[in-house]
């Protein structure tokens, strides 16, 4: 292994505080978030180690796979992408929100960044228009893909338990959508988008236009 790839453990006052191999309290997330959890057991807490795991898209663009418009692209215009449906969820909506060139959030143009809050705003209405669909919430994370995106999730309408950053788990938790109530939110939530501009499944809106 090359000395730029191996790992040594992180070594901050910060770190050096932290007791690894020990099992964090988790209790207090009983507490909050919504009154989710009814027991939380921890895994123990790992070394933390630098350099860190390259993530998708980083060491190499072209290898990211959020830059391409696909087939679970349901809208897009100029700047920004929205991407959903992979499978039936728990959740009325989950999509990913990304700008259509790799950028990082370091160094997006501010027209790129500019063109966000509305956006966001616009997704938020078009969520809320799914029946039974209260609120939509917004995470960014970014430590699987280099490239920059956040996520909308749909929040069930009197799901208090949903309330927060916990909502997101609750997919894996609910019943799984049929495939037919997917299709009917994604249709929703995209032509909603494109009553403000841009375009709505544009593959398939291309293949229709290849087939005439």
């Amino acid at each position: 292994m090359s000395a730029d790839l191996e790992q040594h453990p992180a070594d901050t006052p910060f770190h050096r505080r932290l007791v690894y191999g020990t099992r964090p309290d988790g209790a207090w997330m009983t507490h909050g978030p919504a009154g989710a959890y009814e027991s939380v057991v921890m895994r123990p807490l790992e070394p933390m180690l630098v350099p860190e795991k390259p993530r998708r898209g980083e060491l190499d663009p072209e290898n990211c796979g959020a830059c391409a418009v696909d087939e679970h692209t349901i809208w897009h215009d100029d700047l920004w992408q929205v991407q959903a449906g992979w499978e039936p969820g728990g959740l009325p909506f989950i999509g990913a929100i990304s700008p259509r060139e790799h950028w990082l959030l370091e160094d997006a143009p501010v027209e790129v960044l500019a063109a966000l809050g509305p956006l966001m705003q616009r997704i938020s209405e078009a969520v809320k228009r799914i029946p039974g669909v209260a609120r939509c919430h917004f995470s960014r994370f970014n430590d699987g893909s280099a490239h920059l995106h956040l996520w909308a999730f749909a929040r069930p309408a009197g799901m208090m338990q949903g309330r927060g950053a916990v909502l997101s788990y609750w997919d894996g938790m609910l019943p799984e959508m049929t495939v037919s109530m997917m299709t009917e939110f994604l249709d929703i939530v995209a032509e909603a988008l494109a009553e403000g501009g841009g375009t709505a499944y544009p593959i398939l809106r291309s293949r229709e236009g290849g087939a005439n």
